[in-house]
């Protein structure tokens, strides 16, 4: 006991802490992610009287002479307040080419002092686009405060005016696309991390102890660099004028007129994400194959066994547990990865998370950054999910 408290309480409230830093670094952040990309008020807000009248719209004809009306005056009110970029912008995400409709009929109908006998008429000598049955149907849409727009444009898909489902056009169907690229190439960033780091581990874990402890430091150093200097270094390494263009020019692989831009490109990321993602992949397996007995090894040898039957039959199905560790870790800061692709990966060679980073940066639709957050979410979720059944996530360690 002590200030009063049980025992049991004194340990609650020592995790007190924890659970708050918790709660303000990961549980707020999703959940305002969340929120974020079903919530979007902006229309809502600004256009309430044209989105009442719209409700019982039939989608196909034109709307009514009110519902111009109405939507006449809340442009021009929203025009002089200098509040109709933004919802402009959000129209323009449901159905593009309608924010300049949208802006260019607000301004010239500012600029009429008398109201027009018809406001139809008038709103489509402006721009015949209020003839098109479409930008009211994007009015509607964008006027949803729960939406699931993002997440349908996130893989894909559309609703039409009637809101079916319907898949998005070839030529603005990319996030599907995009995230495939991401996962296959995650995939073989982590088998040839895999490759390269069990040989690498083995070595750490079985080797001299001065090589052994060589060997980890180089491992390590990697961490003491930003992964902005990384790339940029392969940056240097595999443009045409590089390094290894030179080394193969030298060796003779390569003539000179024939060197090869190995940058910007899907293969620059990958070689420059294997060399950012190595020692993850190093690290688990040697927490594991250093607590691996060597008396195993030594009485399978004394039982006839020959060092690759020693190294199938028994080191390596005990080493199993760092390989899916490693290959769990590399795998999920793989399809995150952001900076290593935005430096090398030029056009071809960029992943889902670039993607969202120009979402959030550039076009500024922080919904369908969201949400396609969520989605990249949803895959890392999954892969944590096959580890856990297939290894047990109590397995996952780093340390020796």
């Amino acid at each position: 006991m002590g200030f009063g408290l049980s025992r049991r309480a004194q340990s609650v409230a020592l995790t007190l802490p924890l659970v708050a830093f918790l709660f303000a670094t990961f549980v707020m952040p999703l959940g305002t992610m969340l929120w974020r990309s079903i919530n979007e008020p902006e229309v809502a807000s600004a256009l309430p009287e044209t989105l009442a009248l719209l409700e019982d719209w039939d989608g196909s004809s034109l709307p009514a002479e009110k519902v111009f009306e109405t939507a006449a005056a809340e442009l021009l009110d929203l025009h002089q307040a200098r509040a109709l970029g933004s919802v402009a912008t959000d129209v323009n995400r449901v159905a593009g080419g309608t924010r300049s409709a949208v802006v260019r009929t607000a301004r010239h109908l500012h600029l009429e002092d008398a109201s027009p006998e018809s406001w139809q008429a008038a709103m489509i000598a402006i721009d015949p686009a209020w003839r098109d049955p479409e930008i009211w149907g994007a009015i509607r849409r964008a006027g949803e405060r729960y939406t699931s727009r993002h997440y349908l444009r996130a893989l894909d898909l559309d609703q039409d005016v009637h809101g079916t489902v319907v898949r998005q056009p070839e030529d603005r169907a990319i996030y599907l696309e995009l995230l495939g690229r991401t996962l296959f190439s995650s995939a073989g960033i982590t088998l040839v991390c895999v490759l390269l780091g069990y040989p690498v581990a083995f070595a750490i874990a079985n080797g001299r102890r001065l090589w052994a402890n060589i060997v980890l430091a180089m491992v390590l150093v990697p961490f003491t660099m930003s992964l902005i200097a990384r790339s940029v270094a392969w940056l240097i390494l595999l443009q045409k004028e590089g390094v290894v263009n030179d080394i193969l020019v030298g060796v003779g692989l390569l003539a000179d007129v024939d060197r090869r831009s190995m940058v910007y490109n899907l293969g620059g990321t990958v070689v420059t994400l294997v060399h950012t993602l190595l020692p993850f992949m190093v690290l688990p397996l040697y927490a594991v194959m250093h607590t691996i007995p060597k008396d195993h090894l030594r009485a399978a040898t004394s039982l006839g066994g020959n060092n690759w039957q020693v190294f199938r039959d028994i080191y390596f199905p005990q080493s199993l547990p760092g390989v899916g560790a490693g290959a769990l870790l590399v795998f999920i800061l793989a399809i995150g990865q952001y900076v290593g692709p935005a430096v090398v990966g030029g056009r071809t060679g960029q992943f889902f998370s670039n993607l969202i980073a120009y979402h959030m940066q550039t076009s500024l639709n922080w919904g369908l950054a969201a949400a396609l957050n969520f989605v990249l979410l949803g895959c890392v979720a999954v892969v944590y999910l096959v580890y856990d059944r297939l290894f047990g996530v109590e397995r996952l360690r780093l340390d020796p």
